[in-house]
């Protein structure tokens, strides 16, 4: 059937939780993420979804006690606190879509007011400047700004196509740049005198150290990513590692301590605490969840905040202080939740592969998902997934690969899939299924993913007719053209190093798109899409459904109205893990 979803009543259990007499499953539990601590380390702010929806939370350190910071109804996406103390700053988006704005707000909930992101432009990237109260942003990845909270006054500190502002100087004469598009991005120190660029690395993170010349970043330079400090043009390796990878870091106000967050173990997190004087270093443990993510120190140095989850463990706050660490917003891993397997098989071509099985607790072989994730430069790590537990729960394996694309695995894996080479991703889905198949490890395959994992799920079906019994795509690219024409055009902009240019490689898009050969496709697809979702449009879903309709293949449409291109509102997630778990155990 086709049309509008319907939204349906979810009963609340505890994650991990299945009632296989009533058919009721888990749904969607709230997390915190994106922490922001106090000037003294002795508050934090996040975003938590505990109310239905994203919003801020101020909370003190060691205490159970929460403050709503009211934002208006739009989700917020991110926050950050002011070194002064006085402002907090956060990323909103409005309709769920891709589009953010940026507004301020004192801690207390006082004086809300928009600073950037108006109209149909979209603001990222945002940072406060050490020890002033100075914001920096960037708007439509052209216009770098300096934003005073007070007086509003907006200081275009740099143009150009596909910039990023990293970090201004205090003398606020140097700014610190990231230029170029996906796969392709370098960092330059920009003489605002002059206009002179100095390059400093190929990366996309980078901070002036205390003296306001002293540059540190995360070098892409070479295969895996390091830690570099830059001095007068000097370079010094200080964190780096021959299996894993930098992922990413954060350096104290007084530059004396830089925390370091490694992507290690196929895409578990470790984090190290690096003196910058000495060179001494101390490894955080133990972390309260297998993948780590948004550290950030508080403006004296003294508290390192952080965001934690793992399999059946929501996003959590937590705080890393000389005392120990201690949760500030989490909950426990939920008992009896299913712990993945890496596990590590060959491509059609000799290329290693690896991916995550979530295993069934019954013997095997099992109806076996595979799920792709987007980007395609992110990466299946072992993290929170209520949809993979639910399936375990119903003796439904769950193979979540990292394709060639993928990041985490080095410069040469995640640039193997650019333009002509995206053949050869697509030939990796195959591959997969082999694995699964002839390791006895599955039964009966399907396959689903979201964004660019979507838009594999879709090449797939349509290359591979016969191999799958069922498939999910979720806000998934069909038509490269369409896709080009309707999305953001920053996006547009910043995908031509990956997919191809819309005009000069017409031909070979036209040919990896799913759209093409869509008459292939007759295996029961589910299409799911948020409808203000600017990243991926909803005529990328729409073209889909129509062919599907046309030629009398099993599926059904859920489109979310106001949700974008990921489903930001509790609500909506539950309606989406009910449905999607109907689908593939019917099919399954």
């Amino acid at each position: 059937m086709t049309g509008q979803f319907n939204r349906v009543d979810v009963t609340v259990l505890p994650i991990g939780w299945t009632n296989r007499d009533t058919g009721t499953f888990p749904s969607e539990v709230s997390g915190s993420w994106s922490p922001a601590l106090s000037p003294d380390g002795r508050h934090a702010a996040y975003v938590s979804d505990r109310s239905g929806r994203p919003q801020v939370w101020v909370q003190p350190v060691g205490s159970d006690l929460t403050f709503l910071v009211d934002t208006g109804e739009a989700p917020v996406a991110a926050v950050q606190w002011s070194s002064g103390g006085g402002w907090l700053a956060c990323l909103v988006a409005p309709g769920g879509a891709p589009r953010h704005e940026v507004w301020l707000v004192r801690p207390d909930g006082s004086e809300l007011h928009q600073v950037a992101g108006f109209g149909a432009d979209t603001a990222d990237n945002m940072r406060w400047l050490p020890g002033r109260s100075l914001l920096a942003l960037t708007e439509n990845l052209s216009t770098a700004l300096l934003i005073d909270p007070v007086t509003g006054d907006r200081s275009i500190v740099a143009r150009g196509e596909l910039i990023s502002l990293l970090d201004v100087s205090p003398g606020r004469d140097r700014a610190l740049l990231r230029i170029g598009p996906r796969g392709d991005r370098h960092i330059v120190v920009r003489d605002l005198l002059t206009g002179v660029d100095e390059f400093v690395t190929a990366g996309e993170q980078a901070v002036f150290g205390a003296d306001g010349t002293t540059v540190y970043a995360r070098s892409e330079s070479g295969e895996l990513p390091v830690l570099i400090r830059v001095v007068k043009g000097a370079v010094d390796v200080l964190a780096s590692s021959e299996t894993d990878e930098v992922e990413s870091f954060t350096v104290t106000a007084d530059g004396r301590t830089a925390a370091v967050l490694w992507n290690v173990r196929g895409g578990e997190s470790d984090v190290t605490l690096l003196d910058l004087d000495s060179g001494a270093r101390r490894k955080l443990s133990p972390l309260p969840g297998s993948v780590v993510s948004g550290l950030a120190w508080c403006h004296d140095g003294s508290a390192l905040a952080f965001t934690a989850e793992g399999p059946g463990q929501p996003h959590g706050v937590w705080v890393s202080t000389a005392a120990g660490i201690e949760a500030v917003a989490a909950d426990p891993a939920a008992p009896g939740a299913v712990r993945p397997t890496l596990e590590t098989f060959a491509a059609h071509d000799g290329l290693t592969l690896t991916g995550w099985l979530f295993r069934p607790p019954t013997p095997g072989p099992h109806p076996t998902v595979l799920w792709f994730h987007g980007g395609p430069e992110a990466q299946e790590r072992p993290g929170h997934g209520p949809l993979f537990q639910s399936l375990t729960d119903r003796g439904i394996a769950v193979f979540a690969p990292n394709v060639r694309g993928s990041s985490g695995f080095g410069r040469s894996f995640v640039n193997a899939d650019n333009l002509a080479l995206r053949y050869a991703a697509i030939e990796d889905v195959r591959s997969c299924a082999s694995y699964l198949v002839e390791s006895g490890i599955s039964s009966r395959l399907g396959i689903m993913g979201r964004s660019y994992g979507g838009y594999l799920t879709l090449a797939a079906l349509t290359t591979f007719p016969d191999l799958f019994a069922v498939g999910i795509d979720v806000c998934g690219m069909s038509n490269f053209a369409t896709f080009y024409e309707h999305t953001e055009p920053w996006i547009a902009a910043a995908a031509v190093s990956k997919y191809g240019d819309p005009v000069a490689d017409r031909e070979l898009l036209a040919d990896l798109s799913p759209i093409t050969r869509i008459d292939r496709l007759r295996t029961p697809l589910m299409v799911v899409h948020g409808e203000n979702d600017s990243n991926v449009p909803v005529i990328e879903a729409e073209q889909v459904v129509a062919a599907l309709a046309e030629r009398g293949v099993p599926h059904r449409y859920l489109l979310f109205p106001g949700e974008g291109h990921e489903l930001l509102n509790r609500s909506s997630r539950a309606d989406y893990l009910r449905e999607t778990v109907d689908w593939l155990t019917t099919y399954l």
